[in-house]
């Protein structure tokens, strides 16, 4: 694997209420969920400091393309943040698609029956952590 020695990963599912993060381990092979932060006026230096706290060298922001492939309001929003995180961070911030991440997260949740109460809690984090997780997969 490529990268630094202990070096990880963030991964973001930027919602409207709510940032799902998640964080690969340190040999960039697995991603998993790490924290869900609400959205609020602090919510980027919360990022800020879990990019310190796991000695991140890249955070990796979901892309919500349509199904097409095209860039709509929401996509435009999430280069818009990743712009702005970029400005705040100290590592490099890339956009990766994330097409299907919180269905797939929702889907698998709901095949470990668990109840719609508890998959709202978690479905940002799972869903950061399976974008994390097919960026990490289609690296070379």
């Amino acid at each position: 694997m490529s990268g630094g020695a202990k070096g990880r990963v963030v991964g973001l599912d930027l919602g409207t209420k709510r940032i799902g993060v998640a964080v690969t381990d340190p040999t960039k092979t697995l991603a998993s969920p790490y924290e869900v932060i609400a959205r609020s006026p602090d919510a980027y230096a919360r990022i800020a400091r879990i990019v310190e706290e796991t000695e991140a060298e890249r955070v990796v922001v979901g892309l919500p393309l349509s199904m097409s492939g095209q860039a709509g309001a929401a996509a435009q929003s999430a280069q818009a943040e990743a712009d702005a995180l970029a400005e705040l961070l100290p590592v490099p911030v890339e956009l990766w698609d994330e097409r299907l991440t919180t269905v797939t997260a929702d889907r698998g949740m709901m095949e470990l029956r668990m109840k719609a109460d508890a998959r709202r809690r978690v479905v940002d984090k799972v869903a950061a952590a399976v974008l994390l997780q097919s960026w990490l997969e289609a690296r070379p």
